[in-house]
């Protein structure tokens, strides 16, 4: 099997997560925060390594400004939803994941004006756009870092340094990013960083978070309420972080997964992989743009994209490709508009989607020419009218 679909969740996983996960649920196991027994106790410590851990990675100087979620999209919820008011305005983007366009949407449903930036073909967003569409009662700009779709990166530096001066909070979706591209929230001016742990940070499914920046300190109303281990004594919700956006029972063995996932991400070195996932991105491109009946979507410039690659044969639906693709060569993808509606419209692929390569860190470089020469082969039939 040639996996190729990292861009969902990366796999396999380094043998380090399996281990912690297994070494947390053998030898602790307790609820963290709820109890004052040792077991308790070293649980607890297993959590905050983890937002160490977090803080660390994204350039976070409080670790207790890291939030757990169970995804980004639950991240990407409570400061959406945590941040807008009816009568606020937000600003958006096309290539945004739905799980960034549904919870503005029902937000647009009871009164937040909603602004949708569109960029181009190619998925790239031009700063002044987004500048041009601030207004007055503008609370939130919400961006994507990198597509899922054709991994276009989206300037967020740039763009974080423009907005420091409005009266609003800059929050980017990292889903994409973490752990693949370099990120420090200070020097980027990002307020609200959502991310999610299982791709290429290399844990497991179900963590995810989102780091609070020194802006968005007491600015987000929870959604979220009940037990945190703190303030017993009240049915009020604590109003701290992390507790005011962590209600109920963390997902502890799964952090202690995260904890090791990152740890290995960090000693290979973030740069690093960048670099490495550039020149599998780059070959990707190449390889495609050079097969007859194939068109390659988004920059085709892996300077300007993460190594997320979508690409369209002639005369195939996007979904035969994907099963081909598997049958003939055991390559994994994964075909279709991948949970975001806007980009395929913008790019002119919608509604039938694309077929999406995406590679991770442990990728390889022949098993992206396995799957580049059986997409020519597919190709190559399907010009010759062989179904």
């Amino acid at each position: 099997m040639i996996y190729l679909d990292h861009a969902a969740t990366s796999w396999p996983k380094p043998a380090a997560v399996a281990k912690a996960m297994t070494a947390f649920l053998r030898d602790c196991g307790a609820n963290p925060g709820r109890s004052g027994h040792a077991p308790s106790i070293q649980a607890g410590r297993v959590v905050f390594q983890a937002r160490e851990r977090v803080a660390t990675l994204f350039g976070l100087e409080d670790p207790l400004a890291v939030a757990f979620t169970k995804n980004a999209t639950e991240a990407l919820n409570l400061a959406i939803l945590g941040c807008l008011v009816p009568g606020d305005h937000v600003v958006t983007h096309t290539m945004a994941h739905n799980a960034v366009l549904r919870p503005l949407r029902v937000l647009e449903d009871r009164g937040v004006a909603v602004t949708r930036v569109a960029g181009a073909p190619d998925g790239s967003l031009d700063p002044e756009d987004v500048i041009a569409a601030l207004r007055p009662r503008t609370r939130l700009v919400v961006l994507g870092h990198a597509s899922n779709v054709v991994g276009t990166l989206c300037p967020v530096r740039e763009i974080g340094h423009r907005l420091a001066g409005h009266d609003l909070l800059f929050c980017v979706d990292a889903a994409q990013t973490a752990g693949a591209v370099p990120i420090d929230m200070d020097d980027m001016g990002i307020d609200l960083l959502a991310f999610t742990g299982h791709k290429a940070l290399c844990g497991p499914q179900g963590t995810g978070g989102l780091c609070v920046g020194r802006r968005a300190r007491g600015r987000l109303r929870p959604i979220l309420f009940g037990g945190t281990g703190s303030m017993s004594d009240s049915d009020v919700h604590p109003g701290f972080l992390p507790d005011a956006l962590e209600a109920g029972t963390l997902n502890a063995v799964g952090l202690a997964g995260l904890t090791a996932g990152i740890e290995v991400v960090q000693a290979r070195g973030v740069a690093a992989i960048r670099a490495y996932e550039a020149a599998l991105a780059t070959r990707m491109i190449d390889g495609l743009r050079a097969l007859p009946g194939v068109r390659v979507l988004g920059p085709g410039d892996a300077t300007r994209q993460v190594a997320v690659v979508s690409f369209l044969v002639d005369g195939l639906h996007c979904g035969q490709v994907a099963e081909r693709l598997e049958e003939r060569a055991g390559v994994c993808c994964r075909a279709g508009l991948h949970c975001a509606p806007l980009a395929h419209r913008q790019m002119g692929t919608f509604p039938e989607g694309t077929v999406r390569l995406s590679a991770g860190m442990f990728s390889r470089m022949d098993e992206v020419e396995v799957a580049l020469a059986a997409v020519g082969e597919i190709a190559a039939e399907a010009a010759g009218g062989i179904a």
